[in-house]
């Protein structure tokens, strides 16, 4: 298929797919009449990088999970490479929640403290004028 085809059935750009292709993420075979050529191994490594991205992946953390299918593995994730690019995604998104607790918290003892405060202020309510 072409460049075209691929990116509708992909659901992305053909500028997209010329940057993968750049990056080395997606092959750049081209036919003797100079167009680029695909086929529906490209249409997996293009649905594999998506789905990672959709988590939350950066580009170049697709790569191993590109390098296991292309290796003609049935996943990109069985691979050793690319499990350990699931462990460190969990060890990130483990510190992330972790951070958002906290603040989560912070932001807990923030309302307690303007409610109580609130509700000990000897000033008469503010009234909304218009």
């Amino acid at each position: 298929m072409r460049i075209g085809e691929l990116a509708e059935r992909a659901g992305t750009s053909t500028r997209t797919l010329r940057y993968y292709e750049s990056r080395g993420l997606l092959p750049a075979r081209r036919a003797d009449n100079g167009y680029r050529t695909y086929d529906e191994d490209d249409l997996r490594l293009l649905s594999q990088i998506r789905t990672l991205q959709d988590f939350g992946f950066e580009l170049e953390e697709t790569r191993p999970f590109v390098d296991c299918l292309r290796a003609g593995h049935p996943a990109g994730d069985s691979c050793p490479a690319s499990l350990a690019v699931y462990r460190r995604k969990l060890a990130e998104l483990d510190g992330l929640i972790g951070q958002l607790a906290d603040v989560r918290e912070q932001l807990g003892r923030q309302l307690a403290d303007a409610e109580r405060a609130a509700g000990e202020a000897a000033v008469p309510k503010c009234e909304m004028t218009g």
